[in-house]
C-alpha cells in the first residue's frame, strides 16, 4: 500500500475496550484506560489529517508484558506500524524474546526502572538488562527508556559497556516534567553530554507534559535547541505521545512546533525530526 502522508510519529500508544480478548495486566482496572478507547484506527483517524502516515507504536503499561494487542494491530496495517514492545528484564531469557518478536515487527524495546524494580541510580544494574543490550546490538533493535535525568548515569555506563547498542531517550529525558514545570540547566545538559555516545537517539515530544504545558510549546523551543545541537537532527525525532497529547490539547499542536515554529531548524533538520531519523530507526532493514 502507498502511504501518501510524509511524516512518521515516533511514538504512539494503543488499546483497546475489548479486555476480553486482550486482558488488562494484574494491578490494572478498566477504570484506569484513560480515554477509554484509542484503538490502531482510532489513532490513524487521529494521525493521518496532519501528514502522518506510520507510527512506532509503543505496549501500553495496561498490558505490561502481554504484547498481542499491539502486534495484532501490526499484522492487520504492516504498512502502517512497527513495534516498541515490553519483556521482562527478570525473565530467564529476555534476549530469546526480543529474537522472537523480531520478525513480528518489534523493532525496540521499552526499559524503564520499575520493570527492573531498582532505583533510577541503579536501574539497569538487574543482569538482564545486560542480556538486552547485548541482544540489540546483534540484532539491530533499539532500546527505548523512559527515565527522568536520575537515570542518565545508568545510561551512560551502560551504553559504554555496549557501544553498539541503539538506546532512545524518550520524551527529552521527561525534563521539565515536575509540577513546576521547571527546565533546569543541569538535567539539560546531563542529557546533552549523552550525545557523546554516537548510538544514543532523542525523542523530541510530549509536550503537553513539559514545562508549561500549553501550546503552543513554545518555552520548550530552548531546551529542543541545546538537544538537536548536541545530538545533531539525524539522532532526534518527533514523537507526538498519543493519546495523552490529545486529551486536553490537540495532535496538530504538537506537529506543529517542530514543523512550523522552530525557527532555528533547517528544512533538513525537520525532514529528519519529522520523518528519516524515525525511517532509519523503526521502518528501515535490520540485521
Amino acid at each position: 500500500m502507498a502511504i501518501s502522508e510524509p511524516y512518521i510519529d515516533g511514538h504512539s500508544h494503543i488499546w483497546t475496550p475489548d479486555v476480553a480478548h486482550y486482558p488488562l495486566a494484574p494491578g490494572f482496572q478498566v477504570a484506569d484506560m484513560q480515554p477509554r478507547s484509542f484503538t490502531a484506527e482510532e489513532l490513524l483517524a487521529t494521525c493521518r489529517p496532519s501528514g502522518v502516515g506510520r507510527v512506532n507504536l509503543i505496549q501500553m503499561s495496561y498490558y505490561e508484558f502481554d504484547n498481542r494487542y499491539m502486534l495484532d494491530m501490526i499484522r492487520l496495517y504492516p504498512d502502517r506500524f512497527v513495534g516498541t514492545a515490553i519483556v521482562d528484564p527478570l525473565a530467564p531469557d529476555p534476549g530469546r524474546l526480543m529474537r522472537e518478536l523480531k520478525g513480528q515487527g518489534v523493532r525496540a524495546f521499552r526499559i524503564q526502572p520499575k520493570y527492573g524494580k531498582q532505583p533510577s541510580a541503579r536501574w539497569l544494574e538487574p543482569e538482564g538488562y545486560a542480556s538486552m543490550f547485548a541482544t540489540a546490538a546483534e540484532t539491530g533493535q533499539a532500546l527505548s527508556c523512559l527515565i527522568d535525568p536520575e537515570g542518565f548515569a545508568e545510561i551512560d555506563r551502560m551504553c559504554r559497556r555496549f557501544p553498539q547498542t541503539r538506546l532512545i531517550i524518550d520524551h527529552l529525558g521527561r525534563i521539565g516534567v515536575g509540577p513546576d514545570g521547571a527546565i533546569r540547566d543541569a538535567d539539560v545538559q546531563s542529557l546533552c553530554d549523552l550525545a557523546r555516545h554516537a548510538n544514543i537517539f532523542v525523542k523530541v515530544g510530549a509536550f503537553y507534559a513539559l514545562g508549561k504545558k500549553t501550546p503552543p510549546y513554545l518555552d520548550l523551543a530552548p531546551l529542543i535547541k541545546r538537544v538537536v545541537s548536541a545530538f545533531g537532527a539525524r539522532r532526534c525525532l518527533w514523537e507526538s505521545d498519543c493519546p495523552f497529547q490529545v486529551v486536553k490539547d490537540r495532535y496538530e499542536d504538537s506537529i506543529a512546533l517542530v514543523r512550523d515554529r522552530l525557527d532555528f531548524l533547517t528544512r533538513d533538520d525537520r525532514d529528519w525530526l519529522l520523518a528519516r531519523t524515525a525511517e532509519h530507526l523503526f521502518f528501515g532493514p535490520t540485521r
